[in-house]
């Protein structure tokens, strides 16, 4: 009989905390983050210490980045958008000094993102690849998100306004640690390959930097549901 009791008493407890997993497993589940409709943060990726990658030329990627990145926010603001910019000069978000400084710049820009719950965050990148030839914009998005895919698709076509050759596809991805962390949808823009020659040049080029800026503000107003037409982006 105390057996049969014990018995009892364990599938009872099993029972119990059965329920309670699936009770805090829906409350995880129906947590929704709430967006700020007209806001968009726009992220240079890399900067001060950290350079990036170093292209042909010794070209640093976190140059490139924030001059991209500064023309975006321009044209955003003209279209009436909220930006909120993670850098706007060559340096680390959390500070030189912080230990494991790409680690800590890489958790202070996902806390910033977190905390101001934009409609949709844009990382802007260059990209590089032992062979020279490989050239191209791709967009990257987090594989469990179907708003950064939907975002990464609708910016992949809007890349093709200066670049029509370019056959390259958005790419899941589960593994990059901005994408993984940040709980809005969040994608990273590989605006070319600075490891390419004449992609290369062509990225140092402010009036190529401009077209670049504006095809990923025509992706950004487009995801918001906004006005996007090419003949608003004046300079």
């Amino acid at each position: 009989m105390r057996k049969k009791i014990e018995f009892l008493l364990l599938l009872v407890t099993i029972a119990g905390l059965c329920m309670l997993n699936k009770k805090l497993e829906n409350q995880v589940i129906s947590e929704e983050i709430t967006v700020e409709e007209n806001v968009v943060i726009v992220d240079a990726g890399h900067g001060g210490s950290d350079p990036g990658k170093v292209g042909v030329g010794e070209i640093l990627e976190k140059d490139i980045n924030l001059q991209i990145a500064k023309k975006v926010e321009k044209l955003l603001k003209k279209k009436k958008v909220k930006v909120i910019m993670t850098r706007e000069e060559d340096g680390m978000i959390a500070g030189e000094e912080s230990a494991g400084t790409k680690a800590a710049d890489m958790k202070a820009r996902v806390t910033l993102i977190n905390e101001q719950t934009p409609a949709l965050a844009v990382s802007i990148h260059q990209n590089s690849y032992p062979q020279a030839s490989v050239c191209g914009a791709q967009v990257f998005y987090y594989a469990d998100s179907e708003e950064g895919e939907r975002a990464a698709q609708i910016m992949q076509k809007a890349l093709l306004s200066f670049d029509e050759d370019n056959t390259r596809q958005v790419k899941a991805n589960d593994t990059y640690y901005l994408l993984r962390r940040t709980k809005v949808p969040t994608i990273i823009v590989e605006c070319g390959f600075l490891t390419n020659p004449e992609e290369a040049q062509k990225l140092c080029d402010e009036t190529y930097q401009q077209e670049v800026a504006k095809a990923i503000c025509e992706g950004i107003l487009q995801y918001l549901g906004k006005d996007y037409r090419c003949k608003d982006f004046i300079s």
